[in-house]
């Protein structure tokens, strides 16, 4: 599976989006999921950059849980055993940044 489609990467928010916004406001757009881990990334904003990596700005819940930036190309590369171990929640609707803290997650 793809993890970013031609079709999502166009509707990505670019960065600075949401910047004056409420967290009420502010809808997630992608979420990555490990099927084998506790870590999750949700997409807030993304750019393309020259070397065809995007890099994201979202929600990280792991080990701590925070706002930050991550790339296509390091979640890509995350592997065991040779295999991704990285999948986009294909089911995933359209959520808020405030919805999270029902979810689970800190904010």
């Amino acid at each position: 599976m793809k993890l970013l489609t031609p079709k999502l990467r166009k509707t990505l928010p670019k960065f600075g989006t949401y910047k004056n916004r409420p967290w009420s406001k502010v809808p997630i757009h992608v979420k990555f999921f490990s099927p084998i881990g506790f870590w999750t990334w949700y997409v807030i904003e993304g750019e393309e950059k020259d070397d065809g990596d995007v890099l994201f700005f979202g929600y990280i819940c792991g080990y701590a849980n925070e706002f930050s930036y991550f790339s296509l190309f390091e979640l890509e590369s995350i592997r065991a055993f040779g295999l991704k171990l990285i999948e986009r929640d294909m089911g995933f609707g359209r959520h808020m940044v405030s919805e999270l803290r029902v979810k689970g997650h800190n904010l």
